[in-house]
């Protein structure tokens, strides 16, 4: 006989081969099952599991549940030690499959090939359980075990998107409204599936863009580098960079490329110089790193050198946090590189203030060569300093490290007993968000699994359906969800609470890249960097996230941006987005307008201004109110703006010059 199952040894020859095909797959309970060999010829393209290259053949099997149960399905056996299997779970039928577990190599027995994932069932519903040839078609066995059901801490619900381009890992808010929106490239086009306010679902808007040489496939990252206040683009392709800029409306842009060879890898915005604008930064492969400098105009000049120059590259996966809490981006770069080479060491680069960087890896204990493409950091013990996740993409030269910031430049390994040492799944992508609003930072790494946060540096690993990708609110629900080529898997809310801070850079960057943004309650602190581009391929938000668990007040909110501003919002409304302008809650008496003064405040008919400097123009004047919505753009051509309109209140009012420089204020209208 070809092959069986322990519970079906009495069934006719042809029951025994209808396991070939999904349309006869063979239905089974709980307990033991063999697998003689893979070779029924239904190909499997439908992957819910974290590897992503599809299989030619394929054994199928159906299973109905008659009670609810948290199910465990494992080839992760000692009877089958040196064998490497996968396997995909669905819903649906066999005309239209859906996604909804499955597992590649999460197993620990043997090479540590093997495959395991648990997940909750309802009665009734049937799943179709498919094994796969794409490592080895040989036989193996396999337990289905039904255990009570396990409440689960966090699940995810799909839903499909009309999404096309070559493209789509992109979950950032492209048109200035503080949603998520997702964006899809292509070398002739952005889709942008903007997210509706107020209502479910997105708008689908389709902009040409000419001339893109470079897509991004190998990484992408957003922000407002031309400071228009609409987020740009840049594309990490294998043969160097593209960047995509708006023109001053967010329904135009433009492509810039750069002629220079670059193969690309991690891309980030970032504030290099601290100069206000955005500077971006691409990891090289095979040579010295490379970053582009703003001018302020946001035209951008190509640097080659002087932020990870080991000249065989094996620059991976850049991250920008600051690591020792002195108000300015460092840099780590994740490393990967084969064989005997220092190009695999990773790299900490610390940001000395003034433009320039030194390499403190192995003074901070941080140079390791793990083969790793991306690390996360967050504050994971909530003590006020960022540690970090290195995980490897390869168990060459070690696995995953968990290193614990001592808050005195430098780290400690505390790998040992903290889940990290015994979790085998292997993958490019890492990033540090919390998913279920606990208020402690859990890590989405490698094999569908989301490593939730105990509270005490130790981490419990949580199968999930979907697989590492970009990261956002996408339902405006304080949740954050998933997003997988044109699938949205939604986070399904529970009981805890949230906050979302929003950030309008003026005398910093737009999107306040680079700020520290704090939290303070009944927990003690939390924080957060504003990032683009972590992880190694996708970006994320740029919106900050925090949940507080089952806490309702926070007693403060603190932004510290990286020009040095601090805003202090006291007591703010839970489960709520929180809009904050830079310098919006300085006193009335402090004027930044750099060269203009302005009069008389408080007002209730006119703002004017005044320059020391008889060369210098107003270009606009935007006034918010204090929630950070926008009540007024003006021209102010005869250095004067009309406030009659207004309600009575306190407003934030940004003065724009005519080299493009911002600076901010605070009035009274009554």
């Amino acid at each position: 006989m070809k092959k069986i199952t322990l519970l079906l040894l009495g069934m006719i020859s042809w029951m025994i081969n209808a396991q070939d095909t999904c349309a006869t797959a063979v239905p089974i309970t709980a307990g033991s099952h063999i697998v003689s060999v893979i070779d029924g010829p239904t190909p499997i393209t439908i992957l819910c599991g974290p590897n992503t290259t599809n299989a030619t053949l394929s054994e199928w099997y159906t299973y109905t549940p008659t009670n609810n149960y948290t199910v465990t399905i494992t080839t992760d056996l000692a009877i089958n030690s040196g064998k490497d299997t996968r396997f995909n779970v669905y819903t649906g039928n066999c005309t239209s499959l859906s996604c909804f577990a499955g597992d590649d190599d999460s197993g620990s027995i043997g090479n540590g090939f093997l495959s395991i994932s648990s997940f909750n069932v309802t009665a009734g519903t049937t799943y179709y359980i498919a094994f796969d040839n794409r490592w080895n078609p040989s036989g193996f066995t396999f337990d289905l075990i039904e255990q009570p059901i396990v409440a689960s801490a966090l699940s995810f619900s799909s839903q499909s998107v009309a999404l096309t381009g070559a493209y789509n890992n992109c979950v950032v808010d492209m048109n200035g409204d503080n949603l998520d929106d997702i964006v899809s490239v292509s070398a002739t086009q952005l889709q942008i599936l903007q997210k509706n306010s107020g209502s479910a679902g997105f708008t689908t808007v389709t902009i040409p863009v000419t001339n893109v040489i470079n897509q991004p496939s190998w990484s992408i990252a957003a922000g407002d580098y031309n400071k228009d206040g609409y987020n740009d683009l840049v594309l990490g392709g294998g043969n160097g960079a593209t960047f995509i800029q708006t023109a001053n409306n967010g329904t135009t842009y433009n492509s810039v490329n750069f002629a220079q060879y670059i193969f690309c890898q991690r891309s980030n915005f970032t504030d290099i110089n601290k100069d206000g604008n955005l500077d971006a930064f691409v990891c090289h492969d095979v040579d010295p790193n490379v970053y582009f400098m703003n001018n302020g105009s946001g035209v951008l000049s190509y640097i080659q050198g002087g932020l990870g120059d080991h000249a065989e590259g094996g620059n991976y996966g850049s991250i920008w946090v600051d690591y020792d809490n002195d108000g300015d981006s460092d840099l780590f770069i994740a490393k990967c590189r084969g064989g005997a080479t220092t190009a695999n060491i990773n790299e900490l680069h610390r940001n000395n203030g003034n433009g320039t960087f030194t390499n403190v890896s192995i003074a901070a204990n941080m140079a390791d060569p793990i083969q790793t493409w991306s690390s996360a950091w967050g504050d994971f013990d909530n003590d006020g300093d960022m540690d970090a996740l290195v995980g490897a993409s390869s168990n060459a030269n070690g696995m995953h490290k968990l290193m614990r910031n001592n808050g005195d430049g430098t780290f400690s390994d505390v790998t040992a007993g903290s889940g990290y040492d015994t979790f085998a799944s292997m993958g490019v992508e890492h990033v540090a968000h919390d998913f279920n609003n606990d208020g402690f930072v859990d890590v989405f790494g490698a094999g569908n699994k989301i490593m939730l946060n105990n509270g005490n540096m130790t981490f419990t690993p949580h199968s999930v359906t979907p697989t590492n990708g970009p990261i956002g609110d996408l339902n405006n629900d304080g949740f954050l969800d998933v997003q997988n080529g044109n699938v949205i898997y939604y986070n399904n809310p529970n009981a805890n609470n949230w906050i979302k801070i929003n950030l309008k850079g003026i005398q910093s960057n737009s999107n306040g890249i680079g700020a520290r943004v704090e939290i303070y309650g009944a927990w003690g602190k939390q924080i957060r960097d504003v990032r683009s581009g972590d992880g190694f391929r996708n970006m994320s938000t740029l919106n900050t996230h925090f949940g507080i668990g089952t806490e309702t007040q926070i007693t403060q909110v603190i932004i510290k941006w990286p020009s040095g501003v601090v805003d202090i919002i006291a007591n703010p409304t839970t489960n709520q987005a929180l809009t904050v302008i830079e310098g919006s809650t300085l006193g009335i008496a402090e004027n930044n307008l750099g060269n203009f003064t302005m009069y008389p405040n408080p007002t209730n008919d006119f703002i004017r201004f005044n320059t020391v400097n008889a060369d210098e123009k107003i270009k606009s004047v935007t006034i918010y109110d204090v929630s950070g919505k926008l009540v007024k753009k003006d021209s102010a051509s005869n250095n004067s703006v009309s406030v009659q309109e207004l309600e009575n209140g306190t407003y934030v009012i940004i003065l724009e010059n005519h080299l493009g420089k911002k600076h901010s204020s605070k009035f009274i209208k009554n």
